[in-house]
């Protein structure tokens, strides 16, 4: 029961900065968040200190009752969610949905002011991170799941939210995010893609295809040639055939990564009560065809395997931080094919993954899709945290900047960037025109993909979180604004 539907003695209390949308009922216990400053600090009520024996803090007593004051840690939100339901991450289905990635642990309640803003139907998912961020920002899965349900908590948001552990490449990381109590699992076997296919001879093609692992295809290569060789496949107004080099490259460019998802799902089956399942395959460097989108659903599910999201490799350019790169008509065409394979042989949803900042292509694909899709955000949070750092500390953001200048040549070697140092503005300009550096494609990549190296900076961190906590409703604000251009696409 929220604060809306009970009177609430913790907003009575003239000590406490209780934030009113964070109050909460659990029977005859009343919780919430108090604010000195810029330090937020998790409060309950109860008639009896016994109620609260469950919390971590110390207690005190107020109006006749016990007040415990307390730390928002691991502890106390794993005692929250087993009192509030809604701080459990739920399974979102094919409901239209988006993903709020968040490095720093304190945008979920922008995000969230974001969502209420533009109304809609739009299912949030709110604990994002890959491993790989989750290493370059030294954060732990169960670090990314409660500083998410922290957020959720203090904007009283009730209604339900999915946890993505996302880009997973290994069944010892499934079993990281199953012990966090993550809800939505990416697997990414990016890394079994065989990006050479594209270009290869009929002959390399022939060879690479004898030497697929077909024990763990549980099938024979001849087997997979007379399932395709020569046959049209109907997909509503489309019709997709296969020629002989067409299988071969599919099977040369995907078996193993078929072999790797079919391995990762199955390890998931095992440890994971409930959970749904996203195959991304855009982080490679051609697109995926719709020969190659339907040959891959078509064994994943002769395989078994059940999933809810899946990622092509879309044609354009989807780099960090900036703006579909690409023809549109073309891009429209595409996807429209794509959607179409996924009612027919699902429905699944497709996901826009890098999908920050691609505003040209969002009403494309809600339209393509029918709102069958899935939006995944993750680096323009951090990018709207500095955007408040240079409005509040530009000192501080020109320090950042420079830095990220640095280091753009090393930290850029694993995303899709196109940035370059030599054509981004000086660091050099005002203090009143750092904010709009960031309307700039170098700028925005050069610190996007900088984001581990500065994070792991004592300084640069303490300093970053130091402004963002003292200002917690300008950081929530240029995350609205922005998520707005976002989710309005989405939310019709």
């Amino acid at each position: 029961m929220s604060n809306a539907e009970k009177t609430s003695t913790l907003l009575s209390l003239s000590t406490l900065n209780v934030l009113p949308q964070s109050v909460a009922h659990d029977g005859n216990t009343e919780v919430g968040l108090t604010r000195k400053g810029s330090e937020t600090q998790f409060v309950a009520l109860a008639p009896d200190a016994s109620a609260l024996k469950d919390f971590e803090g110390t207690i005190s007593a107020a109006n006749g009752q016990s007040l415990l004051v307390g730390p928002m840690n691991s502890k106390n939100i794993i005692a929250l969610r087993k009192r509030l339901s809604w701080l459990t991450p739920r399974l979102l289905g094919l409901q239209t949905s988006a993903g709020f990635g968040d490095r720093l642990g304190i945008a979920t309640p922008g995000h969230i002011r974001a969502l209420r803003a533009v109304g809609g139907n739009i299912a949030p998912i709110f604990t994002q991170q890959s491993i790989r961020e989750m290493t370059r920002t030294g954060r732990s899965a169960q670090q990314v799941m409660d500083d998410a349900t922290w957020g959720v908590f203090a904007e009283g948001w009730t209604t339900g939210f999915g946890a993505d552990a996302d880009h997973l490449k290994t069944p010892a990381d499934i079993d990281t995010c199953v012990a966090a109590g993550y809800t939505f699992f990416t697997i990414d076997p990016g890394e079994h893609v065989d990006n050479e296919a594209d270009a290869a001879s009929m002959d390399s093609l022939k060879a690479a295809y004898e030497k697929l692992p077909w024990d763990q295809l549980e099938d024979k290569g001849s087997e997979l040639l007379k399932r395709y060789v020569g046959k049209v496949f109907k997909v509503e107004d489309h019709t997709i055939s296969f020629d002989e080099h067409a299988v071969y490259k599919a099977g040369v460019k995907y078996g193993r990564a078929v072999a790797h998802i079919t391995k990762m799902y199955r390890h998931l089956v095992e440890v994971a009560k409930v959970f749904e399942l996203e195959v991304s395959v855009d982080e490679t460097q051609t697109p995926t065809t719709h020969a190659e989108h339907l040959f891959m659903v078509s064994e994943l599910k002769r395989l078994g395997v059940k999933w809810v999201s899946l990622a092509p490799r879309f044609i354009g350019r989807f780099e960090k931080g900036v703006d579909y790169i690409g023809d549109l008509t073309a891009f429209e065409a595409d996807i429209a094919v794509h959607a179409a394979i996924s009612r027919q042989f699902g429905p699944y949803k497709l996901s826009l993954h890098s999908g920050s900042d691609k505003f040209s292509i969002y009403a494309p694909a809600m339209r393509q899709t029918r709102g069958v899709v899935h939006l995944k955000t993750a680096g323009t949070s951090y990018l709207e945290a500095l955007h408040t750092i240079a409005e509040i500390d530009p000192a501080l953001f020109r320090e950042i900047y420079i830095f990220g200048r640095e280091r753009y040549e090393t930290d850029k070697a694993s995303y899709h960037v196109s940035a370059s140092v030599e054509k981004a503005p000086p660091p050099s300009v005002p203090d009143a025109q750092l904010g709009s550096l960031l309307d700039d494609h170098n700028v925005r990549q050069i610190v996007h993909v900088t984001f581990g190296s500065v994070l792991k900076n004592p300084d640069f961190y303490t300093r970053i979180m130091a402004v963002l906590r003292a200002n917690p409703d300008a950081y929530a604000a240029n995350l609205v604004a922005h998520f707005k251009r976002h989710l309005e696409p989405f939310a019709k």
